[in-house]
């Protein structure tokens, strides 16, 4: 099968469906991987009885390019050696990435398992079939007797195994559920927990006999039973006073938790003795235990969490913090989970904040909760816009409002009375419509008054394009200024810097057009805080779709932008592509700097990266130097992507500087292993739009003592 396919959209996976007389509805289906320029080359073996095929190109809603599809039947000779050159051509492809590795593509396994790894090659494809959860829970979670000694093995070798006290607020839930709750925690590996539940009066007789009778069967279970009910807040602190942990954990009445999750706590506590708020991924359970909707979490993201409680469960905090901030606080009943969060956050050193990468909660879902329906509890959003309040100490003048999805929230840092003056710096070449449709956007489409555009001319020498220099240049705004050497993003962009008189420098490309009008008062407003090195904006392509909402590196076993081709109204992956958050890196395109930081950094890299890569390089070096980097999605423009300098791949000499550019920061950043902090490794790094990868990157770390456990053979 051969055809070629250019989709946009947040599903960007295509089916063949062959009906063999039972129509399409119970049809044999193939997944078709196509690449990232969109060629489809894949063999399939239709069923002798196939009597129609239907061709499904994308799973989601979205605008598609198809060229016709060429069907050919091989022979059995045919297909074996078009399998080994297609093989043969993705080994010299993908040989030297970490995604080969991963997948175990060899030349060996040609001679011996060619059908498979001609299928494990099909995944190194952009829009290859992600896996499903079931899979990956099949593949990667399930323990077997020999993990379970290993386990215990490492517990016994650990420095110390601290008390972590379970605190569970219960009010009258479905006492299946309860039982499956307290059962979870029965269940735990990890040996040194105590259960501290508060029954906060439920008029169902059976909760107490449920509670009893487990604090009867086991001492590490205590129950205390309020008199009056209080909601969850006055709950959960009842069940806080019996705790004597070191460390509290807290689990909802009907909530389950996996047998390793106390480990993995414990195991962190173990690394990091120092820390204060440990947090994992969490995914949801029905009534009948069927797991769904995984949330694969990002590593400490402070923007992020002010943007939506990140945190939630699995939330472990260190008692003594919890006791020192008081506990949970009536008036915010439904975030009062992340209301203790902001709270311990603010006391905490980001070192002290540590996440795992493993699911570690299962959220039930039911008619009366969030996980089963955001809406059940609307009262729980207000709740958290006053405690972000709280959080900002009341200030006046920054402002928290709701977010455009339910339980998100957007803050507003304020600017000064005297605004600091914004140099935008733009290289440009000839283009003289992109350039102009540029420029004239900044001049009638921005609110932010204080600005100046530095052209930095690089040798135009198409006509209009020069006229229309000399033209603009009458704006006193407006200054151009000539750099008559070959091109070279960084020294262009440094030697424009030379001529800038603002506080902050703006770096945006000649083939950007502004979208909304706030868009360079939101990015002042990030960059002037001063933790914040680099601010980034959201990039939509002339058709709407996104081409930039923040870098992730690993991707591509180097880096891409996430969520692209995603429509640019949708909300992407668990909100990240509507929500103020921090990245490793963001796009140069448009990007914002303070001048005293682009200098302390020695802008762009000249030598090592003169076109490409140079962007990720120096916000790569911002994070190395303490700074974060800061997307916003509520500065947008539009992004024509390198009109003016071309494709990077169009000769031979610009595909060798790419390379070189390439090895470069694989070399200094190691961006074909590094697992960005800011994504997580049960996420895809074949593709930018966060679907479940093939194989978490991860280890586990009972597995350094498989060979050394007593008992193992």
């Amino acid at each position: 099968m051969k055809s070629s396919l250019i989709r946009k959209g947040t599903q960007l996976f295509a089916h063949m469906y062959a009906d063999t007389g039972s129509g399409f509805v119970n049809a044999t289906s193939f997944s078709i991987p196509t690449t990232r320029p969109g060629k489809i080359k894949h063999i399939i073996k239709l069923p002798p009885n196939a009597k129609a095929l239907y061709w499904s190109p994308m799973q989601s809603k979205g605008s598609l390019l198809q060229a016709p599809i060429q069907l050919r039947k091989l022979t059995h000779i045919e297909r074996l050696i078009r399998m080994f050159e297609w093989v043969l051509s993705d080994i010299a492809k993908f040989r030297k990435t970490e995604q080969a590795r991963q997948y175990g593509i060899t030349v060996k396994r040609l001679f011996f398992d060619l059908r498979r790894v001609y299928d494990d090659c099909a995944k190194l494809r952009i829009h290859s079939v992600p896996p499903t959860y079931a899979t990956l829970i099949d593949d990667f979670e399930s323990l077997g007797p020999r993990d379970r000694e290993a386990i215990n093995y490492h517990l016994a070798n650990m420095a110390s195994l601290p008390l972590i006290s379970i605190v569970m607020p219960v009010y009258n839930p479905n006492p299946k559920h309860l039982r499956e709750a307290i059962e979870s925690v029965r269940n735990q590996i990890y040996p040194n927990w105590e259960l501290c539940a508060a029954d906060d009066c439920s008029p169902n007789p059976e909760i107490r006999r449920i509670l009893t009778g487990y604090q009867e069967l086991d001492r590490r279970i205590k129950v205390v039973f309020r008199e009056e009910n209080g909601h969850i807040s006055e709950a959960s602190n009842s069940a806080i006073e019996i705790a004597t942990g070191e460390f509290i954990a807290l689990l909802d009445h009907d909530d389950i938790l996996p047998s390793h999750a106390l480990y993995y706590v414990a195991t962190e506590i173990d690394n990091h003795s120092e820390v204060n708020v440990i947090y994992s991924d969490e995914d949801k359970i029905d009534a009948i235990g069927n797991r769904s909707d995984p949330y694969f979490k990002s590593d400490w993201n402070p923007d992020l969490f002010l943007s939506h409680n990140m945190i939630s469960h699995l939330g472990v905090y260190r008692t003594s913090l919890v006791r020192k901030v008081g506990g949970f606080r009536s008036g915010y009943e439904g975030s009062q989970d992340y209301d203790l969060a902001l709270r311990c956050i603010k006391l905490s050193e980001t070192s002290q904040i540590r996440h795992v990468p493993h699911v570690l909660y299962h959220w039930r879902i039911h008619d009366e909760s969030t996980a089963g329906d955001p809406h059940a509890k609307s009262y729980a959003y207000d709740a958290a816009v006053r405690a972000l309040r709280d959080f900002f100490g009341n200030n006046p003048s920054i402002r928290i409002e709701h977010g455009k999805f339910i339980g998100t929230y957007r803050v507003h840092y304020p600017l000064p009375l005297d605004l600091p003056k914004v140099s935008l710096l733009i290289p440009s070449r000839d283009a003289y419509a992109k350039l102009r449709k540029c420029i004239e956007s900044i001049k009638y489409k921005t609110a932010y008054p204080n600005w100046e555009i530095i052209i930095i001319n690089n040798r135009t020498q198409e006509k209009s394009a020069r006229a229309y220099l000399k033209i603009v240049s009458r704006d006193p705004r407006i200054r151009v200024v000539d750099y008559d050497s070959d091109f070279n993003y960084s020294a262009i962009n440094n030697f424009g810097e030379r001529f800038a008189t603002g506080e902050i420098i703006g770096l945006l490309n000649n083939d950007v057009e502004v979208i909304n009008k706030e868009w360079l008062s939101e990015m002042v407003s990030h960059v002037l805080r001063p933790e914040i090195g680099v601010v980034g904006a959201k990039l939509l392509y002339s058709d709407g779709f996104v081409q930039h909402a923040g870098v992730v590196i690993g991707i591509g076993g180097f880096a891409a932008h996430a969520h692209r081709l995603f429509p640019g109204d949708h909300p992407g992956y668990a909100g990240r592509a509507v929500l103020t958050q921090n990245f490793s890196a963001v796009t140069a395109a448009c990007m914002l700097v303070r001048r005293d930081v682009f200098r302390k950094l020695n802008g762009l890299n000249e030598t090592e990266l003169p076109v490409s890569f140079n962007d990720i390089d120096f916000c790569l070096r911002a994070g190395e130097a303490g700074y974060r980097i800061l997307w916003t999605p509520h500065a947008q423009l539009y992004h024509y992507e390198s009109y003016s300098r071309g494709d990077d791949q169009a000769s031979a000499s610009k595909r060798a500087r790419f390379n070189r550019e390439k090895n470069f920061m694989i070399k200094r950043w190691r961006t074909n292993t590094t697992n960005d902090k800011y994504y997580n490794p049960n996420l895809t790094v074949d593709k930018e739009d966060f679907s479940l990868a093939h194989r978490p990157r991860l280890t586990r770390p009972w597995e350094q003592y498989l060979d050394l456990s007593t008992g193992l053979k």
